[in-house]
């Protein structure tokens, strides 16, 4: 067997079997942090190819420091980048049903009932904005999208007790940003 230093010189000339070594060697080490951050193992998969994929790439610029930090960086950063790929199609999601709900609404209310809603849902969307991710996508699927505490769990991969915890303590949040943007007023 190799060492690490003599694997990474050879897979950077281009020795595929060097490489398929390294994957080997920590490929449970990425997992686990890529677990970390995602809970859908298919997702943890597809992650996992693209971190190997930027370390193949990146082998060339790679300076001989510490190997396998530098993975679990680059895995950290794939995961982060995963989470706002995510968050962002999931706000455009959530935008695109308003759009639809909004013109239904249209249809059967006053110009005045509009503009008081539309004012209504601009505030309630900034102030979700306002508060973390996680409590924010848990509130929009609970009381936007209607889905239930088991659903969210089952999607988000976490305990229903979890949910139910987001969904207070972003409550408690969305509260707290409400009444410091009316005393501010």
């Amino acid at each position: 067997m190799l060492s690490e230093s003599e694997l990474i010189a050879r897979a950077i000339k281009g020795d595929q079997d060097s490489f398929a070594q390294i994957v080997d060697l920590y490929k449970n080490y990425v997992f686990a942090i890529i677990l970390n951050f995602i809970k859908d193992y298919n997702e943890v998969e597809n992650v996992a190819q693209e971190v190997f994929l930027q370390i193949y790439l990146s082998l060339p610029t790679y300076k001989a420091n510490n190997f396998k930090g530098w993975i679990g960086r680059i895995a950290s950063n794939k995961s982060i980048d995963w989470i706002r790929k995510k968050r962002s199609k999931f706000k455009e999601e959530v935008l695109e049903e308003e759009l639809v709900d909004s013109f239904y609404l249209a249809n059967t209310d006053t110009p005045e009932d509009l503009l008081i809603k539309k004012e209504r849902e601009m505030e309630i969307t900034k102030l979700c904005r306002s508060i973390p991710p996680i409590y924010e996508e848990t509130i929009v699927k609970f009381y936007l999208h209607g889905k239930s505490y088991e659903e969210i769990a089952r999607e988000e991969g976490v305990t229903v007790k979890t949910v139910a915890s987001r969904l207070y303590r972003g409550k408690l949040m969305l509260k707290e940003k409400w009444r410091e943007d009316n005393e501010t007023l």
